[in-house]
């Protein structure tokens, strides 16, 4: 593995879109107590369905901790490779590589990582762990890796259509905790580069409540070229009526970088789910401070899916409008089949399906 200085856009390279073709997914096992609830047993279920069902159309590697190594093997089909890696929490999409392709060669994208703030807001520390998982994984995949740790990234806080579009929110791109001293224009510059986009559009926030300041694969994704899904409440009193309602004027009012009209599909959010007080009582405190509080609302979002080749694998919440979602992507992902999976026990560690998983791109063998 090299390890690269130059700008992967000057080198040809770009980020596919998710719905592009993959050769593999990467997760890692749960095992953080002050996020997974009574030592990450409900969570560790939940991964091992989740896991199951892409291993049925990509390869899935998971990364686990020394300790946790025999549970992972033993409770994950054959077909999943396991390998030990050490971490500090388990969200693959924000701490593995950004891989990247020319279409024959598969590189990854080594971003910094603060868990969400750094000293600023972030949300645990120490997270030096966590920041050496995406150049492992690099010499893991024999893929070259960009030295892009001076630039602080989650891959949860960007959505690619693989067209030369990107999506992603000023909330969380120009926070206080991330890279306060580049401007927007230097950001849009460093994205532009790095991915091979051409375009950026700002949604200006997230979904209410969401402790990673408004990542944008919460709220908004992209399904096909000129074509996203957008959490969205028709409850005004709802706090997060008004943010949605506020992406949605931007992106009606947008066009992508082929100057397409954004055709937008609103994917009606689950009543607003809160934790429990039996829930919080699972939750090892961090630091002598509880990480969770009874009644605290949790970002729940079906836009938090996860596209594999075969499926699009959605987070369900005992809701009313759990079968809506599947119906609406269903009809968006026609040559996929669209499977639910109970996600409570994931959110409860602050996100869901889709920042647990980072897919790896295929690439044409030569």
């Amino acid at each position: 593995m090299k390890i690269l200085t130059s700008t992967p856009a000057g080198d040809g390279f770009l980020m596919p879109a998710e719905f592009a073709p993959h050769q593999g997914c990467i997760l890692i096992w749960p095992h953080r107590r002050d996020s997974w609830q009574n030592g990450a047993y409900a969570a560790r279920k939940a991964f091992a369905e989740l896991i199951t069902i892409i291993a049925g159309s990509e390869k899935v590697t998971v990364c686990a901790r020394f300790e946790d190594y025999d549970e992972a093997r033993r409770l994950l089909p054959d077909n999943v490779r396991v390998v030990e890696m050490s971490s500090d929490d388990s969200w693959a999409r924000d701490v593995a590589p950004t891989f990247i392709t020319n279409g024959s060669e598969l590189r990854g994208i080594d971003w910094g990582f603060n868990a969400w703030g750094g000293l600023y807001d972030g949300l645990y520390f120490p997270w030096d762990r966590d920041n050496k998982i995406a150049r492992k994984l690099c010499d893991l995949m024999d893929a070259d890796c960009y030295d892009l740790r001076d630039f602080i990234l989650e891959g949860g806080s960007i959505h690619t259509d693989g067209e030369g579009t990107l999506l992603t929110t000023e909330e969380c791109l120009l926070g206080r905790g991330r890279n306060p001293d580049m401007s927007k224009q230097e950001i849009e510059e460093k994205l532009c580069s790095s991915l091979g986009v051409k375009k950026i559009i700002w949604l200006k926030r997230g979904i209410y409540n969401d402790e990673t300041n408004g990542h944008i694969d919460n709220i908004c994704a992209f399904t096909a070229p000129g074509e996203v899904v957008l959490a969205w409440t028709d409850d005004k009193n709802d706090p997060q009526y008004e943010i949605s309602k506020e992406c949605l004027d931007i992106l009606e009012d947008s066009t992508d970088a082929e100057g397409r009209k954004i055709r937008v599909h609103k994917l009606i959010l689950p009543k607003p789910v809160h934790i429990t007080a039996e829930e919080c009582e699972g939750l090892d405190h961090m630091d002598g401070e509880p990480t969770r509080t009874p009644g605290e609302r949790l970002a729940a979002s079906y836009v938090n899916f996860y596209i594999a080749n075969k499926t699009v694998i959605v987070p369900q919440f005992g809701d009313e409008n759990d079968k809506k979602a599947l119906e609406l992507l269903s009809g968006l992902f026609p040559d996929r089949v669209v499977r639910g999976i109970y996600a409570r026990d994931i959110l409860i560690g602050g996100g869901n399906i889709h920042c647990i998983t980072q897919q790896i791109p295929a690439v044409s063998k030569t």
